[in-house]
């Protein structure tokens, strides 16, 4: 991590011993145990069906385990501000970009003229133009409409952003382009932010640490430190230590149904 970034305005995350089971069904997730630190980007992995939206949504308080606890705090120590990004934008059709962005702010009362600073804020951040800002849902293309999405959560001023498969419907490279986005927002903003992906690339891009889940019950099996510096370009995808980083993370998760792994990965080995 890059130590010269402040995280004053980050969450930290402790999980200990959780699990989640619903109704008569066998655990989605079953003794789950780690910390993210304040500032951290952390992305999950893992077979579908594993739990890895059932544990993002744990996160956001949309739902509660059935073991163990789930403690997100930030640095006073009080329960920290929380952003969710969907798989999908869910932007409301018949108002404009500037309205879908300001609509977490009115709900939460913030008056008309910090709503509008915080927006045009958010607008630039993102990279959309006033012309775009008046723009409806369906006048944008897909990755316009989740960067809207994207701005739409940080407008909140997150201190936890949560973020599940936002980049899957898109092709791979305004997928890649959209990770540099965010990978920018990441260093400028320091929340802390947990990234869930069936793309490894896409985890060891982003993040600076990779859980790899197991299926059924998912657990986490992998916890990998990314050895690669920050800030980040997209020529790293292109480097044969990022290549040979991805494939090691892709074998393991290949192997998530065997019981007994090895305890982790030297990130010096790269």
């Amino acid at each position: 991590m890059n130590s010269g970034v402040a995280t004053l305005n980050a969450a930290t995350i402790s999980l200990r011993s959780v699990g989640k089971a619903f109704a008569d069904k066998p655990p989605v997730l079953s003794d789950v145990s780690f910390d993210i630190a304040a500032g951290e980007f952390v992305a999950i992995v893992g077979p579908s069906g594993c739990g890895k939206s059932t544990f993002l949504r744990m996160l956001a308080g949309l739902d509660r385990p059935t073991e163990g606890s789930i403690m997100s705090h930030d640095d006073a120590n009080s329960v920290s501000r929380t952003a969710f990004v969907f798989q999908e934008p869910a932007l409301l059709p018949w108002r404009s970009v500037t309205a879908n962005i300001a609509l977490p702010l009115e709900l939460e009362g913030v008056p008309r003229l910090e709503r509008n600073l915080r927006v045009h804020e958010c607008l630039s951040l993102i990279g959309l133009s006033d012309a775009d800002a008046a723009k409806l849902p369906r006048q944008l293309s897909g990755g316009m409409r989740m960067r809207v999405s994207l701005a739409r959560s940080l407008v909140t001023r997150p201190q936890l952003l949560l973020l599940d498969e936002p980049f899957a419907a898109l092709d791979d490279i305004l997928r890649q382009r959209l990770n540099a986005e965010l990978h920018r927002l990441w260093l400028e903003q320091r929340w802390t932010a947990v990234f869930v992906t069936h793309n490894v690339a896409e985890a060891a891009f982003l993040a600076n640490r990779v859980l790899v889940m197991s299926a059924h019950p998912g657990r986490v099996v992998e916890d990998v430190a990314v050895p690669f510096a920050t800030p980040r370009d997209e020529d790293l995808r292109s480097t044969p230590e990022f290549a040979r980083f991805v494939g090691e993370i892709a074998r393991r998760l290949r192997r998530t149904d065997t019981p007994a792994l090895p305890a982790g990965l030297n990130p010096a080995a790269f």
